[in-house]
């Protein structure tokens, strides 16, 4: 069982994977569920995607799943409250991707699923928030109806960074006035699509790199 101290540690020490963070991101809609999605997922994923390109052209995709219930909790660390490893959507990375960390993810089709990284001392100032998704191959994945404990999870995405660190996301509220669907710069060097998904709007902090 992987221990949850391997889980977003050394953030700092990997060098970033990202395309160059000066560039420019926008929002572009995307009409048809993406190419090899097994049948289990077509019933669960909304058919209309988003696209987050840059000069280079298409960074990634997202479908969110059609039904998420609106959660709260009492921890203000926590900002959306679902079950752990319910799944939020799915992601497309074209070409080579990132993850928040800095690692690389390579081109495929991977599941988006909801964590939080523990409080354990050792991802203190990773972000305001506790909430990620982490990726996990598609092809490793099959039920989209399953929620993997916390380790399980973190053992599925290592899959997806090919490193003993699963590939992470960070999630969030929507930036102040930002519209549902776009993509936003957001301080210095992140970019986030905000989207809805179910009853739930969030955003993903696709482009950027966690600094803590």
């Amino acid at each position: 069982m992987i221990s949850r101290l391997v889980f977003l540690s050394t953030l700092s020490l990997i060098p970033a994977a990202f395309p160059a963070l000066a560039q420019d991101y926008k929002y572009e809609p995307v009409s048809a569920a993406p190419d090899g999605l097994p049948a289990a997922y077509t019933a669960v994923l909304q058919t209309a995607g988003h696209r987050v390109s840059g000069p280079g052209g298409a960074w990634c995709e997202l479908w969110p799943v059609k039904t998420l219930a609106a959660a709260t909790s009492g921890d203000a660390s926590i900002a959306f409250g679902q079950p752990q490893g319910v799944l939020i959507g799915v992601l497309r990375f074209p070409n080579k991707g990132a993850d928040r960390r800095g690692q690389v993810v390579p081109a495929g089709l991977y599941t988006m699923r909801y964590s939080l990284f523990p409080v354990d001392g050792a991802h203190s100032g990773v972000a305001p928030q506790r909430d990620f998704v982490l990726l996990t191959p598609i092809a490793s994945d099959a039920d989209p109806a399953a929620k993997p404990s916390f380790e399980q999870l973190v053992q599925m995405s290592t899959k997806a960074s090919g490193t003993p660190h699963p590939a992470v996301l960070s999630i969030e509220t929507p930036p102040s006035g930002a519209a549902v669907p776009s993509v936003v710069k957001e301080g210095e060097h992140d970019w986030v699509i905000s989207m809805k998904v179910g009853d739930v709007t969030l955003s993903v902090i696709v482009v950027g790199k966690a600094e803590g």
